[in-house]
């Protein structure tokens, strides 16, 4: 029965799709997932215990390794915004255990229908205090909704030091890209998310969306859809810590792309090539069951299709800024200049205050 629903609209996840109850039926699935399932359905997110026995003791083990990485002093006299290390899995082996673990992609699996893989993974020794935002803008794919993101506490974390916030059932709204909002691409040296800030604004006033935060407990973990509009709330306390991971996943058999760095319809899509962290190579491009040719892949390209505003420095670039705004760049110790030029544009990194 399942395949027969899933030859019907493969392209849509199973926990977003008109067919849920047929996937999710009594006696299809445990009682567990089903509840993960309907709580993805209904409100964008699902809150489970993270399936690790040796998690706390790991927990502690990334915390110790992790602590002289960061920039403590400058995060205690407010210079910094947050803190955070991308990619920790490259020199943290338990980072890479929790971002692979096997019973957290298997569920994974049987939410959305396709092999999940893991791409990416933050770690986070304090609050984030970032701004709601979509992933939907960063991360998206074709088709649409296959990434979804699972947050875990290394710590239990309280009001004070800035726990996750979201918006329940944000993620069934429309996924708004550049030509929703009036932003075209390739006419600016790029953009952010602050394009987009006002719209969610207004979504969340009209349509009566209360903000929730989660107060987590030091294990529990969050899945959240791709499109939910979540965030951090302001840590009030900056004499504590508030230790979290995320690990971002994507699905197989899709395209993978950054909408806000995109222009389709004049031929500029920024296509990612995501980096599998569990089998340690490049997921290609597929478009219903067919790769994508690199040629189709570099044309495309809004970095090379127009040098003009793909190179060099804005006039208005603040090297300092830029390292207190991105303090994973500063840890890493490169130079701002540099990393912008030649990571930071493309990841729509702010180089100013």
């Amino acid at each position: 029965m399942i395949d027969h629903y899933e030859t019907i609209l493969p392209g849509v996840p199973r926990i977003e799709s008109p067919f849920f109850e047929r996937f999710f039926a009594s006696g299809l699935v445990d009682n567990e997932t089903l509840r993960i399932a309907r709580n993805l359905r209904d409100n964008g997110f699902a809150v489970f215990d993270f399936p690790d026995p040796d998690f706390h003791s790991a927990a502690e083990r990334i915390k110790a390794n992790l602590t002289n990485r960061y920039d403590w002093e400058g995060w205690r006299l407010g210079r910094i915004e947050n803190l955070r290390i991308q990619d920790t899995w490259k020199i943290d082996d338990d980072v890479r255990h929790i971002a692979t673990n096997a019973a957290a992609m298997d569920l994974l699996k049987r939410l959305y229908g396709r092999e999940p893989f893991p791409f990416q993974s933050l770690n986070f020794p304090v609050g984030t205090q970032q701004h709601y935002q979509s992933d939907s803008l960063h991360f998206s794919s074709m088709p649409e909704r296959f990434m979804c993101g699972i947050w875990v506490a290394l710590e239990d974390i309280g009001m004070d030091q800035g726990p996750l916030v979201y918006y329940p059932g944000s993620h069934r709204w429309p996924i708004y890209q550049n030509e929703h909002v009036g932003h075209t691409y390739a006419s600016s040296l790029g953009t952010n998310q602050r394009a987009y800030e006002a719209c969610w604004q207004e979504m969340v006033d009209i349509t009566g969306t209360e903000l929730c935060y989660f107060e987590a407990k030091k294990g529990q973990a969050l899945i959240w859809a791709a499109n939910l509009l979540h965030g951090g709330a302001k840590q009030t306390d900056r004499t504590k810590t508030r230790w979290s991971q995320v690990t971002h996943y994507y699905f197989k058999d899709c395209a993978y792309y950054t909408p806000m760095h995109s222009d389709p319809v004049i031929g500029l899509i920024s296509y990612r090539q995501p980096y599998n962290i569990q089998t340690s190579s490049i997921e290609r491009n597929k478009y219903n069951g067919q790769f994508i040719p690199d040629s189709v892949l570099k044309a495309a390209n809004p970095f090379t299709a127009n040098q003009s505003w793909a190179t060099g420095l804005p006039e208005d670039f603040d090297a300092e800024a830029y390292l207190e705004i991105n303090p994973d760049v500063r840890a890493a110790g490169l130079n701002p200049g540099d990393h912008f030029q030649r990571h930071g544009r493309a990841e729509g990194r702010v180089w100013k205050r």
